[in-house]
């Protein structure tokens, strides 16, 4: 790629509207360093330095679509309480619209609140309901997502297992989207694994891709290129991309593709893969090949990768990526 195509892509970026619907939730920080033990009972005492709120999960994704200039619709439950109240005003900064999100009296905005020492995760909080959404709840959210499905250039399922994304909910979105001509890319968890019949994209880890099939699989691309046939069998999507850690990401649309993954240094991989589903999503809007869309998440990954905590992709980051490593 030219660096004037480069660019170009960056632009049509700006022009694309994502809609991600899915299981949204504040990620929160307690950072400070251990120097001693508590004398009550054996664990470490942290000495609190400061603490961060960062959107997480589906408002990740929609946060990364956002910051490469897109305009992202976020679709999701909360709780009525000051969780609910945390994630709009962080959303408000951000310049995101919390108009899409219902509250939901009966169950906790989901939050993660993780304790570090010197970027070392301690231990982690969290306050959440694992349990379906109630069929009201559930209507209301497809009523949402049909006035705007028309308008859209792609949709990701952001699945976290927190009851948002119920089978009858995936079967309706897809099929709406199918009528229409409009892509659906997910981003799966093991409960649910084969609900999303009929997907466009479905982006699964390696060691989701093995426990839903049963079977073990090494990081090695003839055992992934195994597993994607397997799964293929049993999920009727179009394309698959498996990420793979520090060996990178394999695609399967026919054929595969392996592309390993960037060599730069690693501080916290939490969010990086909220990071591929989003430019995925953005890439597949654009018009973009899944390989192309790919190599770009797979170096954006690496990017946000560079920060501790969930964080979205920088444009600039990213685009320099690109500049070096898409030739």
């Amino acid at each position: 790629m030219t660096p004037d195509l480069i660019d170009s892509l960056f632009t049509s970026f700006q022009q694309q509207r994502i809609a991600v619907i899915g299981d949204v939730m504040l990620d929160k920080y307690i950072f400070g360093h251990v120097s001693r033990i508590s004398p009550e009972y054996p664990v470490p005492v942290v000495d609190v330095t400061h603490e961060t709120s960062r959107l997480g999960g589906a408002a990740n994704v929609a946060l990364n679509i956002h910051a490469l200039g897109a305009k992202a619709f976020l679709i999701g439950v909360t709780g009525s309480d000051p969780g609910r109240e945390g994630m709009t005003a962080l959303m408000g900064e951000q310049g995101l619209d919390a108009g899409l999100l219902l509250a939901d009296p009966s169950r906790p905005t989901t939050c993660k609140t993780r304790i570090l020492s010197q970027n070392h995760h301690i231990t982690r909080v969290d306050y959440e309901s694992r349990q379906p959404l109630d069929a009201d709840t559930e209507a209301k959210l497809l009523e949402m997502f049909r006035e705007i499905a028309g308008t859209l250039g792609a949709v990701v399922l952001e699945d976290y297992n927190k009851g948002v994304l119920t089978g009858s909910f995936i079967a309706s979105v897809i099929a709406i989207c199918r009528e229409i001509g409009v892509p659906v890319l997910v981003d799966p968890k093991l409960k649910g694994f084969f609900s999303y019949q009929g997907c466009s994209v479905f982006k699964p880890n390696l060691s989701e891709l093995a426990a839903s099939l049963g079977i073990v699989l090494h990081n090695n691309d003839r055992e992934v290129e195994e597993g994607c046939l397997l799964l293929k069998e049993r999920l009727q999507a179009d394309s698959f991309v498996v990420t793979r850690s520090e060996k990178g990401m394999s695609i399967y649309d026919g054929s595969f593709t392996h592309i390993p993954a960037t060599s730069l240094e690693v501080a916290d991989v939490s969010g990086a893969g909220d990071t591929v589903i989003g430019i995925l999503a953005l890439g597949t809007a654009a018009g973009l090949d899944l390989v192309t869309s790919t190599r770009i998440a797979n170096l954006a990954a690496g990017t946000v990768c560079q920060e501790v905590g969930a964080a979205p992709v920088r444009p600039d980051r990213l685009l320099n990526a690109c500049r070096i490593h898409l030739r």
